[in-house]
């Protein structure tokens, strides 16, 4: 036969058009939607998983669960407890005593691993950001416990936090006065990092016992402690503070160097932080006396207005206008 001299057409260039079939359907729609599910079903339990709090029993049978994932629950729950809509449960009498007895009962279980270790620390932070005094039991226990002076570290820092909170709800612990004399003791331990969390605490409750016992604290060998101990008599509108926070404005700066190594930035770091909190320990003082401080204090004020680090330099200028505004009215 002759072959045909036809040119190909461009429908005659393409495969025949046939329909789909199921195989193809499958791959097409059914395995992407299956993986679109699957995400969705993964990113649903992590959501469920970070937002637990919704149900507090929840949070109780977790913790109850003698698993190496108890200690993300109460991460979890201390986290609620700081967030948006946690008026609530910072208010819930009976979850802040549930955890108060798991964490009684893990105290004295014997377990000592790290998991165990970090769900003490963990519980202590999330009671202490109740607004009840039913927190406070648990954490009253545990700053008395010299055999685990971190988890009493923990605690004390959680009764400042307690006790802030009870003071915005406007209410108090059931005994003032026990709560600031554990405290008290726990500001004589040896281990330092307690000790001073201990006095920072008692600048925070307040009262006679603990002014008296800041007062003996403001002398310590410890840096950290005296400074504590400055603050806490500042926040009492006590004018012996000014002492104390004249030795942390007077805190030298350290320049940094091209071979400057992590520890040497965590220095400068904490130089600028003491400072800081110095400022705010005068602005204390200024409020609530109403006078200007004393001339030796003013001017370190204005050795810190000239400071590198901004928040020293800002937080000192706007200090030192304060203390004009004030000292203007007395020398006219």
């Amino acid at each position: 036969m002759a072959e045909s001299k036809r040119p190909l057409s461009a429908d005659d260039a393409l495969p025949p058009v046939e329909p789909p079939s199921a195989a193809f359907l499958v791959q097409l729609f059914l395995v992407p939607g299956l993986i679109v599910a699957i995400i969705v079903c993964v990113w649903l339990a992590f959501h469920w998983l970070a937002h637990l709090g919704n149900d507090p029993q929840a949070y109780v049978r977790t913790l109850r669960r003698d698993n190496e994932g108890r200690w993300q629950a109460a991460l979890n729950l201390a986290n609620d407890l700081r967030g948006p809509g946690s008026a609530a449960l910072k208010q819930d009498e009976a979850l802040a005593g549930e955890l108060g007895r798991i964490l009684s009962e893990e105290a004295v279980s014997g377990r000592s691993g790290e998991q165990s270790e970090t769900l003490r620390l963990y519980l202590c932070r999330a009671l202490g950001e109740f607004a009840v005094p039913a927190a406070a039991g648990a954490l009253v226990e545990r700053v008395g416990d010299a055999a685990d002076p971190q988890t009493a570290r923990a605690a004390v820092e959680a009764l400042a936090v307690l006790q802030t909170n009870l003071i915005a709800a406007e209410r108090d612990f059931a005994d003032p006065a026990n709560v600031a004399a554990v405290v008290a003791t726990a500001s004589r331990s040896t281990d330092v990092p307690l000790k001073s969390a201990a006095t920072f605490t008692l600048g925070v409750l307040g009262g006679e016992a603990a002014v008296e016992r800041l007062l003996a604290l403001a002398g310590d060998a410890s840096d950290d402690v005296r400074f504590n101990a400055a603050l806490g008599l500042a926040r009492q509108g006590r004018t012996e503070a000014y002492e104390g926070l004249g030795e942390m404005l007077a805190l030298p700066d350290m320049p940094a160097g091209p071979g400057d190594d992590a520890a040497a930035q965590s220095r400068r770091y904490k130089r600028a932080l003491v400072v800081v909190n110095a400022l705010r320990g005068v602005a204390l003082l200024v409020d609530s006396s109403h006078e200007p401080p004393p001339a030796a204090i003013v001017e370190r004020l204005q050795a810190a207005a000239t400071d590198p680090v901004g928040d020293v330099r800002s937080g000192a200028a706007a200090l030192l206008k304060k203390i004009e505004r004030i000292a203007a009215p007395a020398a006219a």
